[in-house]
C-alpha cells in the first residue's frame, strides 16, 4: 500500500506548488510563471537520472513524447494563466474533470470501454462544478453554469482539463513503451528544454526575472520536483486510475490554500461543489 501515501505526497504536493506560484510569482507573465517551474525542477530531473532504472525506449516512447511536449506547453501556459487571473478555489476544482476525459480519449485513442459507473462518475463532476457557483442560482438556473464561462480561470482549467486527457493517454504510451521513472524524468527535461528554446519567441520574457528570487524558486522546484517523482513511483505500484483519484484530492488541498493563504471568498460552497467532483473522480477511478 506504498502507492497510497506517496500519490497523497503527490496530492499535497501539487497543490502546493500552485500556491507557491500563485503568491509569489503572480507578478509575471504565464509563459515565464510556467519556465520558472520547470527551469528550478531542470535540475533534481538530471540529477534523478542517475539513480533511475535506465531502459532503450520502443519507437512508441519517441511517438509519445513528440505528441504530448507541444500539448503539455499549451496546457501549461492555460494552467498558469488560470491560477494567475483566478481564485485557486474556482481553478483547480476543474481539474476533476481529466478523469471524465480520460474515459472520452481512452476510448478513442486506446479502444477502452465505457463503463456505467464511469458514466456516473462524470454525472457527479458535471453536478459538482455546477455546485461550485450554486449561490448565483437565485439569478436562474443556468446562473451557475454561466459564471463558469464568466471567470476566466475556470474555463482555462476546463481546457487544461482537456488536454491532460489526451497527454495522460499518450503519457502511458509513453511509459508501455519505456518505465514510469525513465519517462517520468525524460518528459519533463524535454518539455523544459523546449520551452527554454521558445524564450526567443515569447514577447517580454525576461531570464533575469526569472531568477529574481532564487530561495522561493528553489521551494517551488523541489516541491514539483517531489511531485513527479511520487507520482512515477505510486503510479507503477498500482493502476493509474487509482493513483490519480488519490492525487485528485490535491483539489481540496487547494480549495484550503485559497482560504488560508489568499482569503478567498465563498471556499464553503466550493468545497461543497469540489468534494461532490471528487465523488465523481473516485467512482471512475475506483471502477475502472
Amino acid at each position: 500500500m506504498l502507492w497510497l501515501p506517496l500519490s497523497l505526497v503527490a496530492a499535497f504536493t501539487l497543490a502546493t506548488t500552485d500556491a507557491l506560484t500563485k503568491r509569489f510569482f503572480s507578478e509575471l507573465s504565464p509563459y515565464e510563471m510556467a519556465m520558472l517551474r520547470l527551469l528550478y525542477t531542470l535540475p533534481w530531473l538530471i540529477f534523478s537520472l542517475f539513480f533511475i532504472p535506465l531502459v532503450i525506449p520502443r519507437n512508441g516512447y519517441f511517438i509519445a513524447v513528440a505528441s504530448a511536449v507541444p500539448l503539455e506547453i499549451c496546457a501549461l501556459y492555460c494552467y498558469m494563466k488560470a491560477i494567475k487571473a483566478s481564485p485557486l478555489s474556482i481553478t483547480l476544482p476543474f481539474l476533476a474533470f481529466t478523469p471524465a476525459f480520460i474515459i472520452l480519449t481512452g476510448r478513442i485513442l486506446l479502444g477502452e470501454q465505457l463503463h456505467f459507473m464511469g458514466i456516473i462518475g462524470i454525472a457527479l463532476i458535471v453536478a459538482g462544478s455546477y455546485c461550485l457557483n450554486i449561490s448565483s442560482v437565485k439569478e436562474g438556473l443556468f446562473s451557475p453554469i454561466k459564471a463558469v464561462f464568466r471567470e476566466q480561470g475556470s474555463w482555462l482549467m476546463l481546457l487544461v482539463s482537456f488536454i491532460y486527457s489526451i497527454t495522460s493517454v499518450l503519457g502511458k504510451i509513453g511509459v508501455i513503451n519505456s518505465n514510469p521513472y525513465f519517462f517520468g524524468s525524460t518528459y519533463f527535461i524535454v518539455l523544459s528544454l523546449v520551452m527554454s528554446a521558445l524564450i526567443p519567441l515569447s514577447p517580454g520574457t525576461s531570464v533575469k526575472r526569472l531568477i529574481q528570487k532564487p530561495l522561493k524558486g528553489i521551494i517551488l522546484g523541489a516541491a514539483y520536483s517531489i511531485m513527479i517523482f511520487s507520482h512515477m513511483l505510486a503510479i507503477s505500484q498500482v493502476e493509474a486510475a487509482y493513483m490519480v483519484s488519490v492525487k485528485r484530492l490535491s483539489l481540496l488541498i487547494g480549495i484550503f490554500y485559497g482560504a488560508w493563504w489568499f482569503r478567498e471568498e465563498r471556499t464553503g460552497e466550493r468545497l461543497f461543489g469540489a468534494v461532490i467532483m471528487l465523488a465523481g473522480v473516485f467512482l471512475i477511478g475506483f471502477s475502472s
